[in-house]
């Protein structure tokens, strides 16, 4: 498949738009004083689905014939990127299967179930589950969506559009990586719209697949993706988002467990929203990179809020 480009972007942003609200981004003064420059966030947490993925979701559904509506998609999920999928397809008259690891996070689960998906447990992580729908393509004549797919990251990369319209003369921003539609799509805008901004990734220390691979300029997977922050969990980078990365982004840091939990416990006393650990990351990241953000006006991508209960019990205890 081609990679996606701007154009693709701005064709999306008709489809979204037309079922989407616009997220919005604020400035946080006490966060500026942590990060010691002009902070600014991105709220994706605010969309139907409480994450970004649900952008990439209704472009891909609505691009579908109805033939493969009616013959049901079958895609991989930690949550996110699944809950995206059943809403489209509901929207849409689709149906949706979604195959998550054993010991997903249960309230995702639930409310993907909700949306009337199919929710089929295999596996123990993200990669196992990805291997397990692609055999389910050829027993049930499914249609297959790696969740690195070009529609999806066209879909996601509408909310950099709103960004750089929201926010000028951005220095930096800070974007979460799982498999990369998030930061694929904002360096597709960046690149076009705001050339000067930096694109800054961030992965778990424990689950550094992208990172590696983006450092070592060639694919690197890693034995486990062993991080609470099930939205950065992946073990096996996507080829189509890393030859963007590759191409178009200008850092990736890793953070740690703590640092992510720390982030979470920051954004709810300051803006009094609730962040799961991927939507936290851009923030600890910022916070790392603390010296060399000085004083520069920078957005964090708040990607998701969908932190389940037991874990958000866990972070708030520390």
């Amino acid at each position: 498949m081609q990679p996606p480009n701007y154009s693709d972007i701005l064709t999306a942003r008709a489809v979204v738009g037309r079922v989407l609200p616009r997220t919005p981004t604020y400035q946080y003064p006490s966060l500026s004083t942590l990060v010691g420059g002009e902070l600014w966030i991105k709220h994706e947490n605010h969309l139907p689905t409480g994450a970004f993925k649900v952008r990439g979701g209704v472009n891909f559904v609505s691009l579908l014939s109805a033939e493969d509506r009616h013959r049901g998609i079958i895609t991989a999920t930690r949550g996110n990127h699944g809950l995206s999928i059943a809403y489209a397809a509901r929207l849409c008259d689709a149906k949706a299967t979604l195959v998550v690891p054993h010991g997903n996070n249960p309230e995702k689960n639930a409310g993907m179930r909700a949306l009337g998906a199919t929710v089929i447990e295999h596996g123990k992580d993200f990669d196992e589950a990805r291997e397990h729908a692609a055999t389910l393509v050829t027993q049930h004549g499914y249609q297959f969506l790696h969740s690195a797919d070009a529609r999806l990251i066209a879909g996601v990369g509408t909310y950099g559009l709103e960004l750089f319209a929201d926010v000028r003369n951005v220095d930096a921003v800070i974007v979460p990586i799982g498999l990369g539609s998030g930061i694929c799509g904002v360096s597709l805008v960046r690149e076009r719209l705001s050339p000067k901004t930096q694109v800054i990734g961030v992965q778990a220390e424990r689950a550094p697949a992208v990172y590696r691979s983006w450092k070592e300029q060639r694919l690197v997977t890693t034995e486990s993706a062993d991080t609470f922050a099930d939205g950065l969990a992946t073990r096996v980078p996507a080829d189509l988002t890393l030859e963007i990365i590759n191409r178009l982004v200008d850092d990736i840091v890793t953070v740690s467990e703590e640092e992510i939990a720390a982030a979470i416990r920051l954004l709810l006393f300051h803006t009094h929203n609730l962040a799961e650990g991927a939507g936290a990351a851009s923030l600890a990241a910022a916070l790392r990179l603390r010296p060399q953000l000085a004083g520069k006006r920078v957005v964090v991508i708040l990607s998701g809020g969908n932190i389940d209960t037991a874990t958000l019990r866990g972070v708030l205890r520390e």
